[in-house]
């Protein structure tokens, strides 16, 4: 354990003060005024009380031992949610101490976090035990690692200062604020699905695969007739289909450096795997099988599309840690990948921020894709793009930065067309619509088939 002694504001100003009688006492001595030899005596005799007490009170702080410190939080943590920790502070020592303590956040170097009501002081009693908690919300994600919590202790004369850094070692995973979706619950979804324009209207009669026979109905059609149980039952039975079900739905998803953008409190890989986790939780219910490929990150993942909704959980341990990274994004290899892993014809649905400069090659392995797949690319717009355009330009960098907006707006349309044009459907969303427009394009495709 690391231990850190020094002087505290009293002993400062202690010394300042003996400095201050020492200097008026060689002002006096030099103009030969004033009882200096009584006076010297004295300050002498003051200043090695003062060093035998500042000794004795180091001495008996250094030799104190450290309390001991055990934290307490949750396993997991939801990234942009202030969570509650609390630090149990004990000691043997047979007097009270007076302490300041601070709480090492995360040791991670991409770890960002804030806290709250932190430092606090604490009076910790002979044989008990005493407690504080503070807030902390972590804005990213993946394990964080706390190593020690330091605490500041005074000695009894209030002449000097301990820091220490007691060990007090634990790991947390911090998931994506969609984590409330663990255990397939969250809160209210129906009306969140509603409020962000996703209408689920149920439908008879009209879905691909068969649901069950009943009675026929006003409002069904007469090809919904089943003849052979009419005749049966002698009266109408329809049959009543309900919307496919075992599709499968596999995310590509881009960790490369233009994912790296900042929109609000997110960066666009965030909205992204935020959006991946709402069009999971929807295609579970409905019963197909998701999953999701990574891809220009640190260490490329997959998994395989699987049904339940155990797999959301699997989604959110797999997802979790990773970040976007400084490295090119390469469409065609990501997609050969595609190809090899993925036998089964799925929605395949690429998550990513197109320029222009990617246009013959995406071109050419978007194409190769749809052959086997079913291909929707969501391409993230920034935010600011969509600010610059509609500010009213009044000045000469005002008018510089319009026109190189309109001109990346027109590159980036343009390449959407041209993907259009081969048969591959293009979103041009800002990050926080992404979720919405996904959900929305997954459940008309679904009502009509075209999966």
């Amino acid at each position: 354990m690391k231990q850190l002694l020094k002087p505290s504001t009293r002993m400062l100003w202690w010394m300042a003060v003996l400095l201050g009688v020492s200097v008026l006492l060689g002002i006096l001595q030099a103009l030969g005024r004033g009882p200096v030899a009584r006076l010297d005596g004295l300050f002498w005799t003051l200043l090695w009380m003062m060093i035998a007490a500042a000794g004795l009170d180091a001495v008996w702080l250094w030799r104190l031992p450290s309390p001991r410190a055990r934290r307490h939080l949750a396993g997991s943590l939801g990234m942009g949610r202030w969570s509650e920790v609390r630090v149990e502070l004990e000691h043997d020592s047979p007097r009270a101490l007076h302490m300041t303590l601070f709480d090492h956040g995360p040791s991670e170097p991409d770890a960002r976090y804030e806290t709250e009501n932190l430092p606090q002081d604490v009076v910790l009693r002979p044989q008990r035990t005493a407690q504080l908690t503070y807030r902390l919300r972590p804005a990213s994600r993946g394990d964080f690692t706390f190593e020690r919590t330091e605490i500041l202790m005074r000695s009894p004369l209030r002449l000097w200062a301990s820091r220490r850094y007691v060990p007090n070692h634990d790991i947390v995973r911090v998931y994506p604020d969609f984590a409330r979706l663990q255990n397939g619950q969250l809160l209210g979804v129906e009306n969140w699905l509603r409020q962000i324009g996703i209408r689920q209207q149920p439908r008879r009669g009209l879905g691909l695969e068969f649901h069950q026979l009943r009675e026929f109905r006003e409002g069904d059609s007469l090809r919904q007739i089943d003849w052979k149980a009419t005749a049966r039952h002698r009266a109408p039975i329809a049959r009543e289909y309900q919307d496919e079900r075992d599709q499968q739905i596999l995310f590509m998803l881009d960790c490369g450096r233009r994912m790296r953008s900042q929109d609000g409190d997110l960066t666009h890989f965030d909205h992204g795997l935020n959006a991946c986790l709402l069009l999971s939780y929807v295609a579970l219910r409905q019963g197909d099988a998701v999953g999701l490929s990574t891809f220009a990150g640190e260490q490329d993942r997959h998994l395989p599309p699987a049904k339940g909704a155990s797999q959301l959980n699997v989604l959110l341990n797999h997802l979790y840690n990773v970040n976007a990274t400084q490295r090119p994004a390469d469409y065609a290899v990501a997609m050969r990948n595609i190809l090899v892993r993925q036998k089964r014809r799925a929605l395949v649905v690429l998550i990513t921020n197109l320029r222009d400069e990617d246009d013959e090659q995406l071109l050419e392995a978007v194409k190769q894709l749809s052959r086997h797949h079913r291909v929707l690319i969501a391409s993230l717009r920034e935010a600011v793009l969509d600010d610059l355009r509609q500010t009213p330009v009044q000045t000469w960098q005002q008018a510089v930065d319009y026109c190189g907006t309109v001109d990346l707006l027109n590159a980036r349309s343009g390449l959407h067309e041209r993907l259009t044009a081969h048969g591959v459907p293009v979103l041009d969303v800002r990050p926080s619509e992404l979720g919405p427009e996904l959900v929305s394009r997954y459940m008309s495709w679904k009502k009509a088939g075209a999966l």
